[in-house]
């Protein structure tokens, strides 16, 4: 199960964190003399190292069972949490099972059986009917975005997974919001709670503009000429809201990407990783993109539709003003629309200056090989600079996946740089090096 165990000093160290912040602080002290703990800090601020760092410290090495159950809503989140375990590298393995994927892959790595498991509800409690992993020594249950988790479409599966766990001793919930009951089969007996949701909203300013019209596309531009060449989400309540919004972003040549959930998985993973690089400066989004997912610090988001409730309009504005950071989050509304009761009434936003918005820079290429094929991030950049011949600055963000790699470099020499190193080995594998459409 476990290689070489290294201690939270060790962990730290590796991640090259000098010092946790007062939460994290908190968050692991509490845990660890407490059975049931309720964790409530803003988007960003460092959660799941706060409850992975003493589930970790909790973990039987001789146990050869799966011992810690991590629940999230979204298979995002679930990838996500999966790698920042990974990158820990404490000596215990790690996996995460979710929908959209094939079934067989989570058949295969669960014979290799993980200390830790993530996963989203249904394909655990898939797993959990077929029989293939035992719960007899899952002592750590934690339930991420609890209060998504726990939302009417989950409940039953929920309710299933968490009676099939007999052994429990440990229950940690954690959440970007407050104020959601905690139903009774979760047995949540006496939680001791850790909240932090008021330590960043200063630092979130909000801006209103008032569209002429009802669709509101021209006025959208004209915020994102204003803003100029940032990063920043525009947020949708529905898909077909964002086919409105892709098509006009077209007409004026501003480059973006999407995510929602009719997208394949793989394209969701694709659009994200494009995002994060730099590939696209905007991504077009639903609420799937509120919570969840890996994407750095923004210095906007726009709410194009209006969010139904506060824990969306919340957790769409955890997206910008995250830890020590500004954000602003820019509310768009057609002239007779009403905003609702917890939307803030604000001065209209001055957006008649132009930013510079500059042509697409990066370009992401993909490469037909990965972490099983034992290749490294250096073994990607030694090929980059030595046969692609490119400068340091202009090998961008490299993503290293199980069995493919995302690299970032310039738009003006993407093409070149595919056809010179398609089909050139890495350790012993022959690869295919091509643009990512």
């Amino acid at each position: 199960m476990a290689n070489i165990i290294r201690s939270q000093a060790e962990i730290l160290k590796k991640l090259n964190i000098d010092q946790l912040n007062p939460m994290q602080k908190e968050a692991i002290a509490v845990i660890g003399v407490h059975s049931n703990t309720i964790l409530l800090s803003p988007t960003g601020t460092g959660k799941t190292l706060a409850f992975s760092l003493p589930v970790i410290d909790s973990l039987d090495a001789n146990c050869e069972e799966i011992q810690a159950l991590i629940l999230v809503p979204s298979r995002e989140l679930a990838i996500q949490i999966e790698q920042v375990i990974r990158t820990m590298g404490s000596g215990y393995k790690v996996n995460a099972v979710y929908g959209g994927r094939a079934t067989s892959k989570d058949k295969l790595e669960l014979k290799h059986t993980p200390s830790i498991l993530v996963g989203t509800p249904g394909r655990v409690a898939d797993h959990l009917r077929q029989e293939r992993f035992s719960t007899a020594h899952i002592k750590t249950l934690v339930l991420d975005e609890f209060d998504k988790s726990l939302e009417v479409g989950f409940e039953i599966e929920m309710k299933n997974i968490i009676e099939l766990l007999p052994n429990l001793s440990k229950r940690i919930l954690t959440s970007a919001t407050q104020g959601v009951t905690v139903p009774g089969f979760v047995k949540l007996n006496q939680p001791v709670t850790i909240n932090y949701l008021t330590e960043t909203t200063s630092k979130l300013t909000f801006k209103t503009v008032t569209s002429p019209t009802k669709d509101k596309l021209q006025s959208l531009v004209t915020i994102l000429h204003h803003l100029g060449d940032q990063p920043g989400i525009i947020f949708c309540n529905f898909k077909d809201s964002i086919q409105d919004v892709s098509s006009f972003l077209d007409k004026n040549s501003i480059q973006y990407g999407v995510f929602h959930g009719g997208m394949e998985q793989k394209d969701r993973e694709r659009s994200l990783i494009k995002f994060r690089n730099g590939t696209n400066q905007l991504l077009v989004a639903t609420d799937l993109a509120a919570r969840g997912i890996d994407i750095p610090e923004m210095k906007f988001i726009i709410h194009y539709q209006l969010p139904y409730s506060k824990e969306e309009f919340t957790h769409r504005n955890g997206r910008t003003a995250r830890v020590n950071e500004k954000g602003t989050a820019y509310i768009l509304k057609w002239e007779e629309e009403r905003l609702r009761d917890f939307i803030p009434e604000t001065e209209e936003a001055d957006i008649t200056s132009r930013g510079i918005r500059k042509t697409k820079h990066w370009e992401t290429l993909f490469i037909s090989g990965g972490r099983k094929d034992k290749i490294s991030k250096g073994d990607i950049a030694g090929l980059f600079f030595k046969q692609g011949n490119i400068e340091k600055d202009q090998l961008g963000v490299i993503e290293l996946k199980q069995d493919c790699t995302f690299v970032a470099v310039p738009v003006s020499i993407a093409k070149d740089l595919a056809d010179k190193l398609n089909n050139s080995r890495l350790k012993k594998k022959k690869v295919r090096i091509t643009i990512l459409k």
